[in-house]
């Protein structure tokens, strides 16, 4: 699905880069606030100027925070603005809620190009607003040159639980089918092709994404059915099944053959000597399914924005207790651990 390209021109500033004043709380920080971030997220609630934001739900809400600080914030396929709300959202999301409201606050570095600020607030608003979600509240402060990496992001969000949503580990049985939504691997490599210099007949493009909407129509349609979702970010699939199989005291089976992958991606792997169930991910999620709603989900989900590669990539067992077992391509079988350390620091 094409990007959102918003048609925002930057406004006239009387500075070119971002300096510690902006930081300040004065006279600077007013006009960075008011050309800037109240005129282009500009919305009734935001505009009451508060430190806070009042909100109203009548049921029960999720709520996740996430910090983004991603080395190189201008990316293929994206910049840190827009992953900064997609990672927010698919949080949200992940929980069974539609998110409605998300937080933006901003670090940013002393001499950080405004022309690069405001490329990356205008990426903040188009994912915002593709979302469907409103900017309300934030903050913005300036550390000293050298004690950032041009900027980083913590957004906040919050939105009502689905009222068919009943996600928990606690509902995951034996021969819950395990579905992913798309190609694994994808964003962490297209990040690791910039910093590594990694060249391409087609550049690999992050798949950062909102995945909200596509989880509000498979809730609709399967509801209680879903048992757990899952957004495989930091330590990608291997890590986020580790963590599922800990917790529900159950074994999970999983087929290397049934992994979607993007050839370029897995030919960036193998050259790095990566493994593409360790590199992180932002466009995709992982469902653990009622085994005989399977077929009917994966059909839904390969129908919609995001889904067409989705794939049963396993099942859940009680054999091997808390352990992921992957077969191989040539029938092999080896035990999935957990990541140790960091596989590829600042990669979201």
């Amino acid at each position: 699905m094409p990007k959102m390209n918003l048609q925002c021109p930057m406004p006239q500033l009387d500075f070119d880069i971002i300096t510690l004043g902006h930081g300040g709380g004065g006279l600077l920080t007013n006009k960075l606030l008011d050309k800037a971030i109240f005129t282009l997220f500009n919305n009734e609630k935001l505009q009451t100027r508060h430190d806070g934001a009042v909100l109203s739900f009548r049921n029960k809400v999720a709520f996740s925070t996430d910090s983004f600080v991603i080395s190189p914030v201008f990316f293929p396929g994206g910049n840190i603005g827009e992953l900064a709300v997609n990672g927010t959202v698919n949080d949200v999301a992940m929980c069974g809620a539609s998110p409605s409201y998300i937080s933006l606050a901003l670090i940013i570095e002393e001499g950080l190009p405004v022309t690069e600020l405001w490329d990356i607030l205008v990426q903040v608003k188009a994912a915002a607003d593709k979302a469907g979600v409103l900017v309300v509240t934030g903050d913005t402060k300036v550390v000293e040159r050298g004690k950032g990496d041009k900027i980083f992001i913590n957004t906040t969000g919050i939105g009502e639980m689905h009222p068919k949503a009943e996600i928990s580990t606690e509902n995951i049985t034996e021969g819950d089918k395990i579905i992913i939504s798309g190609n694994v691997a994808t964003h962490g490599m297209a990040i690791m092709s910039v910093r590594k210099g990694l060249e391409f007949e087609t550049s690999i493009e992050s798949d950062t994404c909102n995945l909200n909407h596509t989880v509000k129509s498979l809730l609709d349609e399967f509801g209680a059915d879903i048992h757990l979702m899952r957004d495989p970010t930091r330590g990608g699939v291997a890590s986020t099944l580790n963590e599922i199989a800990g917790g529900i005291g159950r074994g999970i089976n999983i087929h290397q053959n049934d992994i979607p992958i993007d050839a370029r991606v897995e030919s960036a792997c193998e050259i790095l000597g990566l493994d593409p169930l360790y590199v992180a991910n932002e466009g995709i999620f992982i469902a653990f399914v009622n085994a005989s709603k399977a077929k009917a989900y994966l059909s839904k989900l390969q129908s919609l924005a995001y889904g067409s590669q989705a794939a049963i990539i396993g099942e859940v067992v009680n054999d091997h207790p808390s352990k992921v077992i992957l077969t191989s391509k040539i029938g092999g079988k080896r035990v999935v651990n957990m990541q140790v350390g960091e596989q590829l620091p600042r990669i979201c």
